[in-house]
């Protein structure tokens, strides 16, 4: 329905704090853990409620959603910035202003790369070069929604809880909406439900617009936001047929779909034994399209506008993951006119586009064939130990023990056929027993053995009364601690949740445990 049709002003109910905005300022200092002994068995944490106060053994991070340094493209990075900075024709545009859409050559190399692993054709002016998933994010907000014209944000749920903040900043905290997932993430009837529901309420709303987005952007009326594979935090992925229905739901809606295709690159089979750590892990053959391969493919919709063609999804690709989070450069992938308008934001035609010296560095890893040397031989196999190791434990510990769930799924073939069980990423997903508390456990555990958890509610969609409820679950992140903190971990949290079923009282805290409200330790 167009808007001339809407009678009452869109009003800013009174504004809502999520669960983030409440955490003290980030504490620089723990940015990078201290030096510390190796970490004690958990015989030596009491666990069984006394009262009887012990030293704090070392923290054991399970919640940080970083890579462990020995996962770090050092030498890599090393080589390559030795190679730009000794040819004139690289360093001299790589140390300048950019072009707005970014470095030409790896704008180039990025589709090529791309294509050769999703099996789709891919050109250079589908790929926008950014300062990273994040501040991608950011920039496609800015550009391609407005408050006045952009109705809901429809998020799966559990969420990726950083970025809520991120879409408050953009005036869009209250359009916030959970949709739940099904065996294999976004449940799309459900969301079609809800979409379908929310344009029927929201009929007599006039919508009006504070900025004007022409001539090289638009402002859709809903905005899809997720994690296809490998979701963050629930280890799900898209099957095929689903991609494929939610592309379509976007297109009838005029919504964007927004994908954070940051664990694309970081799958493996999943293995009964604990692998080898030096086995070299390569990618499927072909990977499941990306949902803005899907939208691509299928052409104009019945919202493009005469001159452009936006499209209506978009992929959200990072080198983080894969070379370091320092790194801070990604890229976004869709339609050419999308690529145009979101490279438009102001702080990119005022600065060119971002991380343009990091980007002359990974265009040389991929020339150099680095990049996917470190995957295969280096970050892969390394997850993919750790994933083994974590999961033969909580089985072993967790679930034996006390009942826990480890969420697990069968990944559908590329078509549909034979299922592949791949796995991606770096977290696992765990649901406890019945009546057992996350939020309690993730305390407990932080007092009781100063091992950090990531609790259930954390990844509730802010600001959505109505939204899933997560307080039976733990995320546990298998990325950033040594293999021998996962097993201590584990263990840790084994003897918590041994007193918490038991009914037990709470045991005193630690000396020298982790303390509440340190922002550095929900990454």
């Amino acid at each position: 329905m167009s808007t001339s049709n809407r009678k009452e002003n869109i009003q800013s109910p009174p504004l809502k704090v999520s669960r983030l905005s409440s955490l003290q300022p980030r504490l620089l200092d723990d940015c990078l853990p201290p030096a510390a002994p190796p970490h004690p068995k958990s015989e030596d944490v009491d666990g069984g409620g006394g009262n009887n106060s012990k030293p704090a053994p070392s923290l054991i991070n399970l919640l940080r959603g970083w890579p462990n340094p020995s996962l770090l493209a050092v030498e890599q990075l090393k080589r390559a910035t030795g190679t730009v900075l000794e040819d004139k024709k690289v360093w001299i545009p790589g140390l300048e202003y950019a072009p707005d859409p970014g470095f030409v050559p790896l704008r180039g190399r990025i589709a090529e790369w791309t294509a050769k692993h999703y099996g789709q054709k891919t050109s250079a002016d589908e790929i926008c070069i950014t300062g990273g998933a994040s501040q991608s994010l950011a920039n496609i907000l800015l550009s391609f929604t407005d408050p006045g014209v952009t109705r809901a944000v429809w998020m799966a749920a559990p969420c990726y809880f950083l970025a809520c903040p991120i879409f408050e900043d953009a005036g869009l905290g209250e359009r916030m909406r959970a949709v739940p997932e099904d065996d294999e993430g976004v449940d799309v009837e459900v969301l079609r439900k809800l979409m379908r529901e929310f344009e029927a309420n929201g009929s007599e709303i006039e919508y009006k617009p504070t900025r004007n987005p022409y001539p090289h952007r638009k402002h859709y009326r809903h905005l899809i936001y997720l994690v296809p594979t490998f979701s963050n935090p629930s280890g799900k992925t898209m099957g095929l047929k689903s991609r494929r229905a939610l592309v379509e739901l976007a297109r009838e809606f005029d919504a964007l779909l927004v994908c954070d295709d940051v664990y694309d690159f970081l799958q493996w089979p999943v293995l009964d034994q604990v692998p080898a750590a030096d086995a070299p892990v390569e990618l499927p053959n072909e990977m499941l399209p990306r949902l803005s391969d899907i939208d691509i493919s299928l052409g104009r919709s019945q919202h493009s506008t005469p001159e452009k063609n936006f499209g209506h999804a978009v992929s959200n690709g990072s080198f983080s993951k894969l070379a370091g989070p320092g790194v801070r450069t990604g890229w976004v992938h869709g339609t050419p006119d999308f690529v145009v308008g979101l490279s438009q934001t102001g702080a990119t035609r005022s600065g060119g586009a971002p991380s343009q010296f990091s980007a002359i560095v990974m265009d040389e890893m991929l020339r150099n064939g680095d990049l996917d040397k470190h995957l295969s031989e280096t970050v892969r196999p390394a997850l993919q130990r750790r994933h083994a190791l974590i999961t033969k434990l909580i089985r072993e510990e967790l679930e034996a023990g006390y009942g826990c769930k480890l969420v697990e799924q069968e990944n559908e073939g590329k078509e549909g056929g034979d299922a592949i069980k791949l796995f991606g990423g770096y977290f696992v997903w765990i649901k406890l027993p019945e009546g057992v508390k996350a939020s309690e456990v993730a305390q407990a555990a932080k007092k009781e053995g100063n091992l950090i958890v990531a609790e259930g509610p954390l990844f509730e969609v802010a600001g959505d009364e109505d939204a899933a409820k997560f307080d039976g679950f733990l995320r546990l992140s298998f990325a950033w601690e040594e293999e021998e903190g996962l097993v201590e971990g584990v263990k840790r949290l084994s003897a918590v949740l041994k007193r918490v079923v038991a009914g037990e009282k709470p045991v005193k805290g630690l000396d020298g445990a982790a303390e509440d409200g340190n922002e550095s330790e929900y990454k």
